[in-house]
C-alpha cells in the first residue's frame, strides 16, 4: 500500500496556503497604521498591490509585491523601535482632533519617524506614553494578556485614611461594571490634598478617576510614572527618550540584529537611551527596571495657567 500523502509532501496543500503575510499586518509593521486602521484604508480603496486597488484585507503579500497607500510606495518595515515620551497635560492622544485641540503628534521632535502611541492618556492626564514605529509591537504591548503593571502618581482633593481606600484594593463595582483590584499606597497628606501611588493592569477608560469618584474623592492631577518595565524617570514634560535596542531585546525578546540596524550613532559609555527635548538629544542612563521608583511629586506647587507645558513636579521627601 502506498504511503498516505502528508501536507508537507502534497503540492496541493502547499498551494492552498498562500505565502507571505496578511496585507494589514504588513502595513502595520511598516508603521503606516494600526492593523485595524490599515483594514479601513483597504476597504475605502486607498491601498493598491502591484498596481491594482484592493478592497479586502483577505490577501497575503510578500516582499516581491509592490504596495502603495494613497499612491505612495510603502517601504520595507524597519526594525521595531520604542520611545518614552512625557505627555504634558492638555494634549490629545490621537492623530487628529475634531475639536481642533492640539495633539501629541503635533508636538513631537521633528527627527522622530512616524510613530503610534501604545494606549492613550486622556486630555487631563500627563506622564509616560510609549511610542513605537511598529504596529505589531504596539498591538503586542496593548494586549490584555501582556498584563504589565502601570503605575500612577495621583493627587486628590480630600484627606482619606488608608482604610478609606480599601474598596479599590478589593475591586470596586461602578454602575454594574467591575473594576479589578488596584494597588494603592497613601503617600502623603498635603493640606487639602493627598498624594497616592496607584497601580493597575486593566486600563479601562478613565479608570482611576471613576474609581476615586465613587469614593467621593476627586483627582486634580494624574501622572503615569511607569508602564511595565519602562518608567518616566527624570523626563521633563515634552521630553522623548528612545529605548536602546539591547533593552528591547532583553525586555521584549525582539530580534537582536535590530541593534545593528537602528543604532545610528555609538552611545557614550554607560548611556541607556537617546534623549530628546525637541531637536537636541543627549545621553541618559538606562531606566528600564522591574519596579519603578516610588518617589513622586507630593511637594508639587500649584500648576500655572496653561500657556505652556506643565512643570516637572518636585518629589516628596
Amino acid at each position: 500500500m502506498p504511503p498516505k500523502s502528508t501536507p508537507d509532501a502534497d503540492p496541493a496543500a502547499k498551494k492552498a496556503t498562500p505565502e507571505g503575510e496578511r496585507i494589514a499586518k504588513v502595513l502595520s509593521r511598516a508603521g503606516i497604521a494600526s492593523r485595524r486602521e490599515a483594514e479601513r484604508l483597504i476597504e475605502i480603496g486607498e491601498v493598491a498591490v502591484n498596481g491594482k486597488v484592493i478592497t479586502s484585507p483577505a490577501l497575503n503579500v510578500t516582499a516581491a509585491d509592490a504596495i502603495t497607500v494613497g499612491g505612495k510606495p510603502v517601504k520595507a518595515a524597519e526594525p521595531a523601535r520604542l520611545w518614552l515620551y512625557y505627555k504634558p497635560e492638555g494634549l490629545v492622544t490621537s492623530e487628529s482632533d475634531e475639536k481642533g485641540r492640539q495633539t501629541v503628534f503635533e508636538t513631537l521632535p521633528p527627527e522622530l519617524p512616524r510613530v503610534m502611541s501604545v494606549g492613550r492618556l486622556d486630555l487631563n492626564s500627563e506622564g509616560l506614553l510609549l511610542l513605537t514605529n511598529d504596529g505589531e509591537l504596539k498591538r503586542r504591548l496593548e494586549l490584555p494578556s501582556t498584563g504589565w503593571l502601570r503605575k500612577y502618581r495621583v493627587r486628590i482633593n480630600g484627606n482619606p485614611t488608608d482604610a478609606d481606600l480599601d474598596p479599590l484594593r478589593k475591586g470596586i463595582v461602578i454602575d454594574g461594571e467591575r473594576f479589578q483590584p488596584m494597588t494603592v499606597v497613601l503617600d502623603r497628606i498635603q493640606g487639602a490634598n493627598a498624594w497616592l501611588t496607584i497601580g493597575l493592569r486593566e486600563g479601562k477608560n478613565r479608570e482611576i478617576r471613576r474609581a476615586l469618584n465613587a469614593l467621593d474623592l476627586y483627582v486634580n492631577r494624574l501622572i503615569r510614572i511607569s508602564y511595565g518595565p519602562f518608567r518616566l524617570g527624570d523626563l521633563e514634560p515634552g521630553g522623548v527618550e528612545e529605548i536602546k535596542p539591547r533593552v528591547l531585546r532583553d525586555q521584549l525578546g525582539l530580534d537582536p540584529m535590530a541593534e545593528e540596524v537602528t543604532q545610528q550613532k555609538p552611545a557614550p559609555k554607560g548611556a541607556g537611551r537617546t534623549v530628546s527635548h525637541g531637536p537636541a538629544r543627549a545621553a541618559a542612563k538606562p531606566r528600564a527596571e522591574a519596579e519603578p521608583s516610588k518617589r513622586g511629586p507630593a511637594g508639587a506647587k500649584p500648576r500655572p495657567a496653561p500657556q505652556g507645558a506643565p512643570t516637572r513636579p518636585r518629589r516628596p521627601t
